[in-house]
């Protein structure tokens, strides 16, 4: 078995830091690195993109909602080619910093509120992945399993992944319980990487109810602003190595 460990970096903003990228780096396979709308900026995307190239980890464009004060996690009402538009100019913003450490964005991950939304709403996902499939067809789109992105990547064509996540609660529709909500939140890193070994043992996910729901388990995802980030990310890739899971940068799959 082979799996991805990426994790959410690049979210400081001018001297203000968030995270510990650098520990992360020496973990995780791939870095979700933020593209200046809902966090980062072009000092912290160049920094983070060339510490990557330089632990040979995968890079991807990681674009949100236009909110740096909500960090992206607030749900925002946007007419569907304004979203597109949105996350062109983040993707095309990623893709040009990286050219300037001699890097390639992998993979396109939409963050937050936007993600989430695009998570319930076929509509909002194919006007954020139709603009990411125009810039670069070729670019994994990282979707969370078993969710309306998923369903919409197949139907588009080209590489994608499948998404679960170490640090997140599921509803029984494999969408993420709300933030602030009973289960949305696993703080342990053993429960953490208990429940990780499970999912891509068993092909996977499991709902704080209990229910299986069967998915794509291509990348593993965590947050990299949380306290408990680095020892999750630890914890996560001790367990699944001790497993024989091979941890590596994300290969796409198709429909």
């Amino acid at each position: 078995m082979q799996v991805d460990l990426n994790a959410d970096m690049g979210e400081g903003y001018g001297d203000w830091t968030m995270g510990d990228d650098a520990a992360l780096l020496d973990i995780v396979t791939s870095a979700n690195i933020a593209c200046g709308a809902h966090a980062g900026d072009w000092d912290v995307m160049a920094a983070t993109m060339a510490g990557a190239v330089a632990k040979g980890v995968g890079i991807g464009a990681h674009p949100g909602y236009a909110d740096l004060q909500g960090f992206g996690r607030r749900r925002i009402a946007m007419p569907l080619e304004s979203v597109a538009n949105l996350v062109a100019w983040q993707f095309g913003a990623a893709r040009g910093v990286a050219a300037t450490v001699g890097a390639e964005v992998r993979h396109f991950k939409l963050h937050g509120a936007l993600a989430n939304m695009a998570s319930e709403d076929a509509d909002l996902a194919r006007a954020a992945y139709g603009a990411a499939r125009r810039i670069d067809p070729e670019a994994i789109l990282l979707v969370l399993a078993g969710t309306a992105q998923e369903r919409v990547a197949r139907e588009m064509g080209g590489p994608w992944a499948g998404e679960i996540f170490a640090d997140r609660g599921y509803a029984d529709d494999a969408t993420l319980i709300t933030r602030g909500t009973a289960g949305a939140m696993i703080h342990d890193p053993e429960v953490a990487a208990a429940r990780m070994v499970r999912f891509v043992r068993d092909g996977a996910i499991y709902a704080v109810s209990g229910k299986t729901i069967p998915a794509a388990c291509d990348s593993i995802c965590l947050h990299g602003d949380g306290p408990e980030a680095v020892a999750i990310a630890r914890a996560v890739r001790t367990a699944l190595e001790a497993e024989g899971v091979t941890l590596a940068p994300m290969v796409g799959r198709h429909a």
